[in-house]
């Protein structure tokens, strides 16, 4: 029973906890004056980073993040159990998804490499911290992008229109960080100071990125999984 609910709220913990995470980490660094009031989406007046690097906001923030690589570990073991339930269910092969958990699995170990030095100041810290948030963007979002995928085509083959709808939802939304992250480096390299153009694609991207996981309950709710490597025998 606890195991089933465990399941159930996995995808939500996932992405909700980086969600208030960070929104609450931002409102104390702007009330602790750590960083300008306004609204980072648009204005991009500081960085995520920014929000959790300094006392009291780090509080909230690092465990937060740490957290949510090992929420973010389990989430993509207990997809891959799902798409390979799914493919017993469609009578499909069974041997699909290793690379989405190989993927997935290495942006959360990016995660916890970024908080590991968030907040040091060392030039080797420094570029420690940056490797692992670039990585964690990039390896979660090609993840994304491959779950989706799965998603599409195996509601399609069992009839399940609602997941299909959301798995299509979702690869718009993993492909639009990815669109965002060339648009930045297209951008870099033709501005002179384009930080706060930066900044505003990183909150973008990131709460794009987060919903995605959300959005994963609805599908697994649909299917009925269970975490046990198999769904519904009815579908």
């Amino acid at each position: 029973m606890l195991g089933t609910m465990f399941l159930r709220l996995l995808p939500l913990s996932t992405g909700l906890l980086p969600i208030l995470a960070i929104h609450t980490s931002l409102l104390v660094a702007i009330s602790a004056t750590s960083i300008p009031a306004c609204i980072p989406y648009i204005e991009g007046c500081a960085s995520i980073s920014a929000t959790g690097r300094y006392e009291p906001a780090s509080f909230i923030f690092k465990p937060a993040m740490l957290t949510e690589w090992m929420l973010l570990v389990l989430y993509w073991v207990f997809s891959v159990a799902w798409i390979r339930s799914m493919s017993v269910a469609a009578g499909k092969s069974q041997k699909t998804g290793k690379w989405i958990a190989i993927v997935g699995c290495g942006g959360a170990l990016a995660l916890l490499l970024y908080v590991t030095f968030l907040g040091t100041q060392a030039p080797f810290y420094e570029i420690m911290r940056r490797f692992g948030i670039y990585l964690y963007f990039l390896f979660t979002v090609v993840a994304q992008i491959l779950l989706a995928r799965q998603t599409i085509r195996l509601s399609t083959n069992l009839q399940l229109p609602k997941s299909r709808k959301i798995g299509e939802i979702q690869l718009a939304m993993s492909l639009m960080p990815l669109v965002l992250g060339i648009l930045n480096l297209i951008l870099k390299s033709v501005l002179e100071d384009f930080d706060q153009g930066e900044n505003t694609i990183e909150w973008i991207s990131a709460l794009l990125m987060h919903i995605y996981f959300v959005l994963t309950y609805f599908v697994w709710q649909e299917s009925g999984f269970d975490g046990r490597f198999r769904v519904r025998s009815q579908l």
